[in-house]
């Protein structure tokens, strides 16, 4: 069976020869893929190559061409239809295939990958249920491939900084987290606008975001869960909320209406890149990005609180809530030798003009991160903040993903698919639990996913 010392040491892209770049096939290329493609056609340009794009949708693909041509004057690429999938693979030949696709469909493209020889990269979630779970790692062993996971908040500077001092065992045993996240009414609203406010194509959040946040929790403490508790509920978006609060709703989307005074609004006709990119193309696929916040087909929660118990003995107490005036994080880790703080606020840069673009917002990060040792005064750990996308977690993971020798990872952070397994089935778990009102058990969904030991210790 592949070890992770294999998938960290592939999913590096390390190359021994300056002359033959890698080759890279991207499936789904709405605005997540820009992650990958944009990086690959301008700053790695001599190590990657970008060979294919595929998509359900032909409108949308040609649109992802221009920009591509239009900003890096890249040369014109084959282009595919979903259904073309297996015959992009075998025209292009790419060595790695990128998965940006609606989240329940990525089993299918990573194993199908896989199983014609490639390596892949895929976004989080891994997956949305424990039976696609099962039937990437039956894939994995059976092909033998490497499959990387785009965990880039592990590579923010603040995240990384609590894994250096947890793992210097400046507090001793961690024996309990509280972690508290929190979207605001922008970013959090947005999820509610998009293909992600449907169960079943997303998870719901506690799959689709929360994973980001379980992977910082399963890393920051190498070790393995055991068993789920959660609640949940859609407390403030949908029909029947704002129906509570006297919200009027007179339309499914925003697009084409009056919103003077809806603070939720997004008009595509406002920004040319939303409309090209979503607005131009719902004659392919009936795909609507603007969706209004309160209608009534919602069906994820926007407020979750989840226990989780590793085998370690340490407990998380987790909460996700949508609809805050602020966003970011506060976690607390306590120990028997202490406690460390962690907090990050995700602000607007007044530096950049804002932007009706959800793709094109930027935030800063204010992070403050504080040991309060037993017996000793509490002191603060600096925190330099990089440059770029997500705190600067993006051209971190950009460049060990697509660098022809990328520097060495001393934090671990490189994920593979036992850490986004890991991540997904506290989500998954959590999901049953919102059924079930009883704990769920994560060997029992997931039986390869190993008891005893931590992540780290699989590689």
């Amino acid at each position: 069976m592949t070890t992770e010392l294999q998938a960290k040491s592939h999913c590096s892209m390390s190359t021994t020869s300056p002359i033959k770049r890698k080759r890279y096939a991207v499936v789904g290329v709405g605005g997540r893929a820009r992650m990958f493609t944009y990086p690959i056609c301008e700053t790695y340009q001599q190590s990657a190559e970008l060979v294919g794009l595929c998509d359900v949708n032909q409108g949308r693909l040609a649109y992802a061409q221009r920009d591509l041509q239009g900003r890096f004057d890249c040369p014109a690429l084959p282009l595919f239809s979903d259904a073309e999938f297996s015959q992009m693979i075998e025209q292009t030949r790419p060595d790695v295939v990128i998965v940006c696709t609606v989240d329940c469909y990525h089993h299918q493209y990573i194993i199908r990958a896989m199983e014609m020889g490639c390596d892949v990269i895929t976004e989080k979630p891994i997956t949305t249920d424990a039976d696609k779970c099962n039937q990437i790692i039956d894939a994995i062993e059976r092909t033998d491939r490497q499959l990387f996971v785009a965990f880039n908040y592990r590579w923010g500077a603040g995240p990384t900084m609590v894994h250096q001092q947890l793992a210097s065992g400046v507090i001793g045993q961690i024996l309990h987290v509280d972690m508290e996240y929190m979207l605001n009414t922008s970013h959090g609203a947005d999820y509610f606008r998009r293909w992600h406010r449907e169960k079943e194509k997303s998870g719901g959040l506690m799959v689709h975001k929360s994973t980001h946040h379980f992977d910082l929790v399963n890393w920051w403490i190498n070790a393995i869960p055991q068993t789920v508790f959660a609640m949940g509920r859609l407390a403030f978006y949908g029909k029947d909320n704002a129906n509570r609060r006297g919200i009027h709703v007179t339309a499914d989307r925003y697009t084409g209406q009056d919103n003077t005074d809806d603070p939720f609004a997004l008009d595509l006709t406002a920004d040319d890149d939303l409309k090209q990119l979503y607005l131009d193309n719902e004659k392919y696929d009936g795909y609507q990005r603007d969706r209004n916040v309160f209608a009534a087909d919602i069906d994820i929660e926007d407020s979750m609180s989840v226990l989780v118990r590793y085998n370690s003995g340490t407990v998380l107490n987790y909460s996700l809530n949508c609809y805050l005036p602020c966003e970011g994080i506060n976690v607390v880790f306590n120990g028997s030798k202490g406690r460390l703080e962690f907090s990050e606020m995700h602000v607007p840069d007044e530096d950049v003009p804002p932007s009706i673009n959800p793709l094109s917002q930027k935030t800063k990060v204010i992070p403050r991160l504080t040991i309060r040792p037993h017996f000793a005064k509490p002191y603060d750990i600096p925190i330099d903040v990089n440059t770029g996308g997500h705190g600067g977690s993006d051209p971190l993971i950009q460049q060990q993903l697509f660098a022809a020798d990328p520097p060495v990872d001393l934090h671990a952070r490189v994920a593979g698919y036992q850490q986004g397994i890991a991540s997904a089935l506290i989500g998954i778990a959590a999901n049953t639990c919102f059924k079930s009102g009883q704990p769920v058990d994560i060997p029992m969904l997931c039986p390869d996913l190993p008891r005893v030991g931590g992540l780290s210790d699989l590689i």
